[in-house]
């Protein structure tokens, strides 16, 4: 019989006591062997052997030239997905973020995207999703750095998180629990493309941060680039955002990929304007990474400038995110499985 994997369970399924180590072991120290676990009693390390405690298989590892790593990561089903880990300065503190996935593949089919053309082949379990911090920080350990800390979680790679809403919700509670990998609630962000019936459940998760990937706010260019908004459009979406309870003066971020000649207009500022909240809102302008096959361009960096500016200059809070790891098709939008296309070598 199969053993179920510990990282499917949240810590409440053990007794406290239990937990408390079973947590400090796995998910603080990240020893995988409860054999080692010093001091534990034996009646943890019995129990914690009745789970699996494997980790996902690092298929391949690409470091980009500005520092930013992408993980391919095998799965037991012979399925592949991607991770990004992402490093950035912030008040001459290194920041590290890690990009993970929440599905093989992606059902919505957004046209920007480059998941998008792999289609969908399965949600991931709580497990493969929590796997994903697990493994890359063993890895970043064992070849880089013993004491390396992952600091950040966004939501942000293939599939959409709202779509495998419970298991997303699950891996949120176990990154965010005291006794688990214990990252702050503020360090850990979900994007979704605008799932107006689960962002209505979104009081059921912790309370992380929400992403909405707007990218127009014309009912008929987001329809064109992103089919859930024929479903959901602008409007309802807007609607049911009112209904996530903003604390500790967090803002919604609203994530916006900037197209050449397509969503990048005054009339598409003026829109943005008028529809979005200014205390509440945030716009993280992302300017397009061009990939292959890819139809769309990138503006120039003075139109990024002027759109920019022009939001700023109407009291919204707007930012440019800076483009990482678009030499190894690993910047927003660029994500796609492609082990067996590209015949990249293991790294395990």
């Amino acid at each position: 019989m199969t053993k179920d994997s510990l990282y499917n369970l949240t810590l409440e399924s053990f007794p406290y006591d239990e937990a408390k180590i079973m947590g400090k072991w796995v998910y603080k120290k990240l020893n995988f062997n409860p054999d080692t676990w010093e001091h534990a009693p034996r009646v943890v390390r019995e129990k914690a052997k009745e789970y699996d405690l494997s980790l996902l298989k690092v298929l391949w590892q690409g470091l980009s030239k500005d520092g930013t790593r992408k993980f391919l990561l095998g799965l037991k089903d012979k399925n592949s997905i991607e991770a990004v880990l992402i490093e950035s300065e912030n008040d001459k503190r290194l920041r590290s973020t890690l990009c993970i996935s929440s599905q093989v593949g992606c059902a919505i089919g957004c046209t920007f995207c480059h998941t998008a053309t792999q289609g969908l082949t399965r949600h991931l379990t709580t497990a493969e999703i929590v796997g994903q911090y697990l493994t890359v920080s063993s890895w970043m350990r064992e070849n880089v750095d013993k004491d390396y800390q992952i600091s950040n979680i966004v939501f942000m790679g293939q599939g959409e998180p709202l779509h495998n809403f419970e298991n997303v919700k699950k891996a949120c509670y176990l990154l965010t629990d005291p006794l688990g990998i214990a990252l702050s609630k503020h360090k850990v962000t979900i994007s979704t493309s605008g799932l107006v019936p689960k962002i209505k459940q979104w009081e059921e998760l912790p309370d992380v941060n929400v992403a909405i990937s707007l990218h127009a706010i014309r009912n008929n260019l987001r329809s064109e680039l992103m089919p859930i908004n024929k479903r959901y459009q602008v409007d309802g979406l807007l609607e049911a955002l009112k209904t996530i309870p903003v604390k500790n003066s967090r803002r919604i971020m609203y994530e916006y990929l900037l197209i050449k000649d397509l969503n990048d207009t005054q009339e598409d500022i003026d829109g943005l304007i008028e529809n979005l909240p200014k205390k509440e809102s945030k716009i993280n302008i992302i300017p397009f990474n061009e990939y292959p096959e890819s139809k769309f361009k990138r503006p120039s960096d003075e139109h990024i400038e002027w759109f920019q500016r022009s939001l700023q200059a109407a009291g919204l809070t707007c930012t440019v995110r800076e483009t990482k790891g678009d030499d190894i098709l690993a910047a927003c939008g660029q994500l796609k499985t492609q082990y067996e296309k590209l015949n990249l070598p293991n790294s395990n």
